[in-house]
């Protein structure tokens, strides 16, 4: 690509061969690759990128009359139809029969599949072309939300729908710590949108998988489907923090653990302190149930948030450990898991608790406010003293304006 090559026909360029492509799904998968480059470097709403750099290639191609360029002048209008310009796209004199095919599709399956925990749902949709000769194959498009950071982490479109669905299927039929259900079509809709629309907004994308180039596509596809016609699945109302606390301090994984048998009052106030720090990490995810609790959330907790977040004393650090131990049994419990996610969690924290001791000793995840407030109580001040803390940081200037 020269110097004075613009963005444009770059793409005309990358898109030469475009009208000798089989059918519309091939021609569709290289358009929604060529626009996951744009998607991928912009620095903001990443969608309205895409949409403001499609009108722009529209207007830019206008008189552009080679086959492969009304092609994929059809492709983007077709894979970004909100795209000012795109209504107004027509179909070339030479393009290939398929692109009357472009976009001409219905769904022919809704699921849904996830971990008993909660940490992600996976959403699955097959969609058929009205002429598969054309079209193409029945194909699908599976977007993954994470909920432990709030957003769509990845999406697929596979071309070979009825084997991505069967090999699904199998998965979750084989393993007890996963199920599987067919989705209501607008609240699939509504879930991917939803949390898409966060993904659009990070500084930085999730590094692995497809969701840069399949990104339009897939939108695009499920676009297609309803918006959502009945209200989101019901949860139970949940206890509030106090409830669930003393509750917890009353059950048997409390106790297996010594919890109950606590007669200093430093050793009840470093478990008062560690329970509230993990309903606090719980408000601090999305959905902010406490109840939620997972090998994942649990590597959230023990080796980030904590150092971040807290000042731990000794006795704290020490405590910690085995109050997290009681919630992975209290909490599955009370969710009435499986037995091997139960099991599971368990042996996850036992193996995190030796880091979390080393991330304690050593700081190094501490942020720049936990760390200064450690400073202060290390040198006998007390961070609720208003008066003391002005003191320390006057006699200490010197090495506050230190680089």
């Amino acid at each position: 690509m020269s110097a004075t090559q613009t963005p444009y026909e770059a793409v005309l360029h990358a898109a030469r061969d475009v009208a000798k492509l089989e059918c519309a799904l091939d021609a569709e998968m290289l358009g929604t690759a060529l626009l996951g480059s744009v998607y991928a470097v912009a620095e903001n709403d990443r969608a309205a990128a895409v949409r403001e750099f499609v009108s722009e290639f529209l207007a830019a191609t206008t008189r552009r009359r080679t086959a492969s360029a009304t092609t994929i002048r059809e492709v983007f209008a077709t894979l970004v139809p909100d795209a000012p310009g795109a209504a107004q796209v027509r179909r070339g004199a030479q393009a290939p029969s398929w692109t009357a095919q472009l976009g001409r599709v219905r769904p022919t399956g809704c699921y849904a599949y996830g971990d008993v925990y909660g940490d992600q749902t996976s959403y699955l949709v097959t969609f058929a072309y009205e002429d598969t000769a054309d079209g193409g194959p029945e194909h699908a498009v599976v977007a993954l939300v994470d909920h432990n950071i709030g957003i769509t982490k990845d999406v697929f479109v596979g071309s070979h729908a009825a084997r991505i669905l069967q090999q699904v299927r199998e998965m979750c039929a084989g393993d007890e710590l996963t199920w599987f259900r067919e989705e209501d079509p607008g609240r699939l809709r509504d879930e991917v949108d939803r949390h898409l629309a966060i993904t659009d907004g990070l500084s930085d994308l999730p590094a692995d998988g497809s969701l840069a180039t399949d990104r339009a596509l897939a939108s695009a596809r499920l676009a297609l489907l309803p918006s959502a016609s009945i209200p989101p699945l019901s949860e139970p109302p949940r206890p509030n923090n106090s409830d669930l606390a003393r509750d917890f301090l009353a059950s048997a994984e409390a106790a297996e653990y010594g919890l109950d048998k606590m007669d200093a009052d430093e050793e009840v106030a470093s478990l008062h302190f560690c329970l509230s720090l993990l309903l606090d990490h719980a408000a601090s995810l999305p959905g902010a149930d406490p109840l939620r609790w997972s090998p994942a959330v649990a590597g959230l907790f023990l080796l980030d948030w904590v150092h971040r977040r807290a000042v731990l004393d000794m006795d704290d650090a020490a405590m910690l450990p085995r109050v997290t131990r009681a919630w992975s049994a209290y909490t599955t419990r009370r969710r009435a898991l499986p037995e091997a996610a139960a099991t599971q969690t368990a042996d996850m924290v036992e193996e995190m608790i030796p880091e979390f001791a080393r991330l304690y000793a050593t700081g190094e995840r501490r942020s720049p406010a936990t760390a200064a407030v450690a400073q202060l109580i290390s040198e006998g001040v007390d961070p609720d003293d208003t008066e003391a803390i002005e003191a320390w940081i006057e006699a200490n200037r010197y090495r506050l304006d230190e680089p």
